[in-house]
């Protein structure tokens, strides 16, 4: 298990609010947990805004934590958080919280990876697909494309992605390394791992060989792989440091 405070970006991060612990009981769909909240025993659903297989998280018992939803109008009056890994890691179960996360880092310039890289706008779209972000360098106004990917697997200290069969992954993949030989866009994606026990990154190819050989070629035309993981407690989400990426 690695130290949850190296490499740790102070300023960038996200705070959860008030969480209530509960336990896994089923998943009845992609989108919809059930679990017996620790204090009253009630069983409850909770939205899950994370559609990955997740099963090595997902087990039954699983300790989650739980965020009540202020919407009147929804379904479900919970938020899936937090999941304890077997390890006892935290792992965020929000995909899309690396978006933000993400923005907060590049409009803080703490992405030092993407340095000499400036935020310019979030969903920028061009050709078939939209991307994460669009950044500019401060002379030349050359421009890069930034895709970013949620990684939530780790197996033995490697973070794996994807978790299932992707082809919008794939696609995204093929478009990247398309942009960066083809046109005057530089093109970047980042794997931002959720979790704190990660050591370095590889493709999952035993769940999506062809994910993996896409990645490698887009790495091969000159698309930039990045990886970073994150420090999760139960308070909030940090940036954290960079990892290397295995691809071969």
């Amino acid at each position: 298990m690695t130290d949850r405070g190296e490499g740790l970006q102070p300023d960038v991060f996200l705070r959860f609010g008030p969480l209530e612990k509960a336990f896994f009981i089923e998943r009845p769909n992609r989108f919809l947990i059930c679990g017996r909240m620790a204090k009253t025993g009630n069983t409850v659903t909770a939205h899950l805004a994370d559609p990955g297989r997740l099963r090595e998280l997902l087990v039954k018992g699983a300790v989650l934590y739980l965020r009540r939803a202020n919407a009147p109008q929804r379904k479900t009056k919970w938020s899936a958080v937090l999941v304890e890994a077997p390890n006892g890691v935290l792992v965020s179960l929000q995909s899309t919280l690396v978006n933000k996360l993400t923005g907060i880092a590049l409009q803080k310039q703490a992405l030092k990876e993407l340095n000499p890289w400036r935020f310019v706008r979030s969903e920028f779209t061009l050709g078939n697909s939209r991307w994460d972000f669009l950044l500019e360098k401060v002379e030349g106004k050359k421009q890069l494309i930034l895709e970013v990917k949620s990684v939530s697997l780790v197996k033995q200290g490697v973070a794996l992605f994807p978790d299932a069969v992707t082809k919008r992954g794939r696609r995204h993949l093929e478009e990247l390394a398309y942009l960066q030989e083809q046109t005057d866009f530089d093109t970047a994606v980042l794997f931002l791992v959720q979790r704190s026990d990660a050591l370095k990154f590889r493709p999952a190819d035993d769940i999506d060989p062809l994910f993996g050989e896409r990645l490698r070629r887009a790495d091969h035309k000159g698309v930039k792989i990045l990886v970073r993981d994150c420090q999760v407690t139960l308070e909030s989400v940090h940036l954290g440091k960079p990892l290397s990426a295995e691809l071969f």
